[in-house]
């Protein structure tokens, strides 16, 4: 089964960047659509960028469209989201998902 590891957030000031990472290990995900989902305190666990297989075709949250990137690198075994202009609604811990797998997240802080 495949395993994810989260990597790269953070606290970070409204208006700034960051680049989280998830690290794929156990089988090659080059085959399969890879997600990211985020959760914020007291909501829903809610979807927020996909990318197919091949990188071909991705998919974004309304709310974060124009701001988040996601690619992926097969080579490598990884998948990465790009997030600019970060607002403090960004703030949660996010989720990197494939295959009904989860990661353990990585905690995104965005102050105002």
């Amino acid at each position: 089964q495949v395993q994810l590891v989260e990597s790269g957030g953070g606290l970070v000031q409204a208006g700034g960047s960051l680049r989280l990472s998830c690290a794929a290990s156990g089988r090659s995900v080059s085959t399969l659509n890879m997600n990211w989902y985020r959760q914020a305190p007291r909501k829903e666990r809610e979807f927020v960028a996909g990318i197919s297989w091949s990188g071909g075709s991705t998919s974004y949250a309304d709310s974060v469209k124009g701001r988040f990137t996601i690619s992926r690198d097969n080579a490598k075994n990884t998948v990465s989201l790009q997030m600019n202009s970060l607002k403090p609604e960004d703030t949660a811990i996010y989720y990197c998902n494939t295959a009904g797998r989860w990661g353990q997240g990585t905690q995104v802080t965005v102050s105002s």
